[in-house]
């Protein structure tokens, strides 16, 4: 059966190394995977990415905004959305979701605005199962600065406001913990610490 997994976690956690090791264990179990990401390929995800950058500049709120149209594409696409995958019996797994903009754009606008215009948005799925990478913010800027040492920073990787993030994504989960099935994973570990903790968390709320 198709489950719709989505990973969430600050800059820096780890989650493009899990999400791949997560879905070769998929895999391994006979299983179809696709990874997606957010901002998406498309042109709204390309905007963002421009935002994100500081290339162009946006307020929070228009950035929300943007990250829903954005999210409605990454869902209604009809060559790679979340919704066609699904249908083809794959199990799909994003790389952030709308918990991401909670947190962020959510802790400087106003976060129950955010949350309505997502779940008030029919073509927006809530997902099967979110595996949310824990790390302290302090950690997560060592290891953007030590793996992109070369790379411009984004305007969140500061630990100003990865500390205020984290603790957005906190109140987030706690407002949707009876609703939503949220697993907290500890990223501080070795690859393979980290993998078999969300393995884990999988074969227990997806296994079959």
């Amino acid at each position: 059966m198709s489950k719709f997994i989505v990973v969430e976690g600050l800059d820096g956690t780890g989650k493009t190394t899990q999400i791949k090791i997560l879905s070769d264990y998929i895999k391994s179990k006979g299983r179809e995977v696709e990874i997606t990401a957010e901002p998406t390929s498309h042109p709204t995800g390309k905007l963002i990415r421009k935002i994100l950058s500081g290339e162009v500049s946006a307020t929070p709120w228009s950035l929300a905004a943007l990250f829903l149209s954005d999210r409605i594409i990454h869902n209604t696409n009809s060559e790679d959305g979340i919704e066609k995958l699904l249908s083809e019996g794959k199990t799909v797994i994003s790389d952030r979701y709308y918990y991401s903009t909670f947190s962020y754009q959510g802790h400087e606008t106003d976060l129950n605005w955010a949350m309505d215009m997502h779940f008030k948005c029919p073509e927006i799925r809530r997902p099967d199962l979110v595996l949310f990478l824990t790390m302290a913010p302090e950690k997560c800027i060592e290891r953007i600065r030590a793996n992109r040492p070369d790379e411009a920073i984004e305007i969140y990787e500061n630990t100003e406001s990865l500390t205020k993030i984290s603790r957005q994504f906190d109140t987030v989960f706690q407002k949707l913990k009876d609703s939503e099935n949220i697993i907290y994973i500890d990223a501080d570990g070795t690859i393979e610490e980290v993998s078999e903790r969300l393995f884990s968390a999988y074969d227990k709320y997806c296994g079959e």
